[in-house]
């Protein structure tokens, strides 16, 4: 994806000095224009609901797909205190508070098989395939 934004906004930057040679009463593009023209549209989010209760998680053993880059999002509501931690590259760790309506997002780097596990209860609560 990196490779992709760097080459559309080398196009852009040829484009405009391409342009820029001469004074004309045409006006420019505005910037926000420009930005839509550069700016790949953003993926939508994967998202994972995840409630903690009276010791028990919900879901248990989840799939889920993603793309590298692509933003992930837990939304968890827990009756508890635990930690989510997601084996991914690069890792991430979350605390997780006893209270509902907490929001987690990451993305992942590497494509592969991502896990979720909650630390306290012992148990994976999804495996996200991430593929490019």
């Amino acid at each position: 994806m990196t490779t992709r934004v760097i080459t559309i906004l080398l196009s852009v930057l040829v484009l405009v000095a391409g342009c820029g040679g001469s004074k004309s009463s045409q006006s420019s593009p505005s910037p926000s224009a420009q930005q839509s023209q550069s700016t790949p549209p953003p993926q939508p989010s994967a998202v994972l609901d995840i409630t903690i209760s009276k010791g028990t998680v919900t879901p248990v053993n989840a799939e889920l797909k993603a793309k590298v880059g692509q933003p992930i999002r837990l939304q968890v509501n827990s009756d508890a205190p635990d930690e989510l931690h997601v084996h991914s590259v690069p890792d991430h760790s979350f605390q997780v508070e006893a209270k509902p309506n907490q929001t987690f997002q990451f993305t992942v780097d590497v494509p592969g098989q991502v896990e979720v596990e909650l630390h306290k209860l012992d148990r994976t609560v999804a495996t996200i395939q991430v593929q490019q």
